[in-house]
């Protein structure tokens, strides 16, 4: 049964797990990677807060999908759209994730959250604070642990992935893309100018090096390397110039598509680490 909202929070450790209200900015790839590895952890009462048109990369693995289809299901877990905050106990009552359209993240301090993860990856802090919750997280450069968050996640790959850091920011960002069979920058594939985006392939599509994945307005969008479309972005979509608008993974294997990345499961999994700390 969903607890009545208008109730103050217990106090770390008085608290159990499947009763906390988590809430997650953003609902891309590592945001939906924390929500399933809590979710997973019978931590269910989950609300994710969403721009209206966001463009996520890697989509099948992506509850933001929710918004433009209605629900997403990542892994065998399910999360639904929601339109108003009364809708958020009844997704809750039957399982399901709740994502809403709230680019303000105006929504969190009415259900007065246990825990608030901020995973939108922006490489800067766009205003979370140390006081939205009993616990605060957040993931990657533009956060200092005790400062504007309780711990920092770090999402920069090597030796530190995933470590908790509970003094200090994560490592800057690189800008360099996680190397896969040798390739790192040429399996991204980015907008070539500013305009909308086109796409003539599809997530899981085979593909061939020159080969065309889409248009920016008249310009194409070629393939640099042999593999598996694991990632693209809606179309069509208005783009940025260098904006990343899709991902070939040279392994070549079409389930990687539907499936969390490694590095994903790495930071979800310290994120689940620091909530049990907390509340365990």
């Amino acid at each position: 049964m969903i607890a009545d909202m208008t109730e103050p929070n217990a106090q770390p450790g008085n608290h159990k797990l499947k009763n906390l209200v988590v809430v997650i900015k953003g609902a891309g790839e590592m945001a939906s990677a924390v929500a399933w590895r809590i979710y997973m952890a019978q931590i269910r009462r989950i609300l994710m807060l969403e721009i209206s048109a966001p463009l996520a990369v890697r989509r099948r693995v992506s509850f933001c999908e929710a918004l433009y289809e209605g629900h997403q299901t990542v892994e065998g877990v399910v999360a639904r759209k929601v339109d108003s905050p009364k809708d958020v106990a009844a997704c809750w009552k039957k399982g399901n994730i709740a994502v809403c359209i709230d680019p303000e993240w105006t929504l969190s301090a009415r259900f007065k959250p246990d825990v608030v993860i901020d995973a939108i990856l922006a490489k800067n802090n766009l205003g979370t604070r140390m006081d939205e919750a009993a616990l605060v997280i957040g993931l990657g450069p533009g956060f200092v642990a005790g400062q504007d968050c309780h711990m920092v996640v770090e999402t920069n790959r090597g030796h530190h992935l995933g470590r908790i850091i509970t003094d200090g920011r994560a490592e800057p960002n690189t800008g360099i893309p996680g190397t896969i069979k040798g390739y790192a920058r040429e399996r991204v594939l980015r907008a070539p100018g500013e305009g909308e985006f086109t796409a003539a392939r599809s997530i899981g599509d085979t593909v061939k090096k020159g080969e065309t994945i889409g248009t920016v307005a008249a310009d194409p969008v070629r393939a640099h390397i042999d593999g598996v479309l694991r990632g693209l972005i809606r179309s069509p979509a208005k783009v940025q110039a260098g904006v990343k608008i899709g991902d070939i993974d040279p392994r070549g294997d079409a389930r990687f598509c539907h499936t969390i990345s490694d590095k994903a499961r790495a930071i979800s999994g310290s994120v689940l680490e620091v909530i049990l700390r907390v509340f365990n």
